[in-house]
């Protein structure tokens, strides 16, 4: 696992405003990488809808929010068409960044295991350190808690 104030991995995905990102780009800046099952699922929309609220408080603290799944940029596109989202969306289906992060898992979901998204976020410094891991996040209020790490940290 990762530690706080460990270098975050360096990646390039493509993203949903049509360029690769690269995390190398945010440098200079804070960064929140949310990592997610499934676009358009329950819990998913509940914490995207949540980040897109908060938003314009998140980018007053110079800090960007990126939402990364293994679903393909036309999901994501679809996803962030019908919730209105002000952020970009990173698509990550060959799974190398969500393995790079230790998110792809082992899960366990009604007696079955299965391999999937362990939702977990990150919260990165503006010289690329991890300031805060919060992993099997549960939806409700994480975005807020986020955005409150994110403040105590800067003051």
């Amino acid at each position: 696992m990762f530690k706080i104030n460990s270098k975050a991995p360096l990646f390039k995905l493509n993203s949903t405003d049509g360029e690769i990102y690269s995390l190398k780009d945010s440098l200079g800046k804070y960064v929140v990488l949310y990592f997610y099952p499934k676009d358009d699922t329950p819990g998913c929309t509940i914490e995207t809808n949540d980040f897109n609220k908060l938003l314009p408080k998140f980018k007053k603290l110079n800090c960007e929010i990126f939402g990364i799944s293994k679903d393909d940029l036309k999901s994501h596109h679809k996803f962030k068409e019908k919730f209105k989202i002000k952020f970009d969306l990173l698509s990550d289906v060959e799974l190398n960044i969500l393995k790079k992060y230790k998110v792809w898992a082992k899960k366990k979901f009604m007696g079955r295991e299965f391999m999937g998204i362990v939702r977990t976020t990150f919260l990165i410094d503006p010289n690329g350190k991890i300031v805060k891991i919060w992993d099997n996040v549960k939806v409700k209020d994480h975005a807020k808690e986020v955005f409150d790490t994110l403040k105590n940290s800067i003051n």
